[in-house]
């Protein structure tokens, strides 16, 4: 496999572009009537990623279900989260649907979150560039691999590769996985440890390297520090649990490295967005040079 990879987690940008064009309650609907906006969005997002990057291959990772292995370990994961609007909904068939027709590869397993999806293939490519809104990924930066957390629009990223998370942290990024135990995630349903947030918990990290290292000298720690830790082990020691990416997902690497080269043909991308009506996105094509 040759030239830059890009793993995209779709869930984020689909996510992310449906609420960004739908907080007034204005959707963009095709001729049958389908409500597009995420779509459109992480389309065009999708393509201006390539005219940036430049990448031969592409993988999008998917979420399969709102439940997952962590669910089986914790009943309380995610399960605070609101269902999604009813305008979404029919979105999540739509662009999986459209992105197989323009010839992009996607992956998902069932019982698996994208993100495992996306640390499984971080472990088989170099010169990987990860692509989400999640800080969760921050862990799976290595030596060659690299992220673009989402910032604004469709260009502009906060870039993190192993130099400017070190810079910025003071830790490795697999030392972020004890952080994000220690903080908890509220968005995921995990707690942590109570009255520790990201900044006490990155301090904690970077002292002392680990929680295990951390639970081996809470001596060390003011007598009000140890209370809260060791009021909330077994929370502390799930949470840990939850916050590690799984890396073992069980993906055929053969068959996603052979198919995964994506290869822009203008004719055929626009008979599929003139198919499903997605205007929107045929027009923003033609401010792009994708070769």
């Amino acid at each position: 496999m040759t030239g830059q990879t890009i793993i995209i987690d779709g869930m984020a940008l689909l996510f992310r572009h449906f609420f960004a064009t739908s907080f007034r309650n204005q959707f963009m609907y095709n001729s049958k009537d389908q409500p597009t906006n995420g779509v459109q969005g992480m389309l065009r997002h999708t393509f201006k990623l390539l005219e940036i990057t430049g990448a031969k291959n592409v993988i999008i990772a998917w979420d399969m279900g709102s439940k997952s292995v962590r669910n089986e370990w914790f009943d309380g994961y995610k399960a605070n989260r609101p269902a999604p609007p009813e305008e979404l909904k029919p979105q999540f068939d739509l662009i999986k649907n459209v992105m197989h027709d323009l010839g992009f590869h996607q992956e998902g397993v069932i019982g698996y979150e994208a993100d495992d999806v996306i640390g499984t293939v971080s472990t088989h490519i170099d010169d990987l560039t990860i692509v989400s809104g999640d800080r969760d990924l921050l862990q799976l930066i290595n030596n060659t691999n690299k992220i673009l957390l989402t910032k604004k629009g469709y260009t502009e990223y906060h870039h993190y590769d192993m130099a400017t998370f070190t810079e910025q942290y003071g830790i490795h990024p697999r030392q972020f996985i004890d952080v994000k135990a220690l903080m908890g995630d509220t968005s995921d349903g995990y707690s942590g440890v109570q009255g520790i947030g990201e900044k006490t918990a990155l301090k904690l990290i970077q002292t002392h390297g680990s929680v295990e290292n951390l639970l081996n000298t809470l001596d060390t720690l003011t007598p009000k520090m140890q209370d809260k830790i060791q009021a909330d082990l077994e929370s502390l020691n799930m949470s840990l649990h939850l916050a590690e990416i799984i890396k073992n997902v069980p993906l055929k690497m053969d068959q996603l490295l052979a198919n995964s080269q994506y290869i822009y043909d203008e004719d055929q991308t626009i008979k599929v967005l003139k198919d499903y009506d997605l205007r929107i996105t045929e027009k923003y094509l033609g401010s792009l040079k994708l070769v």
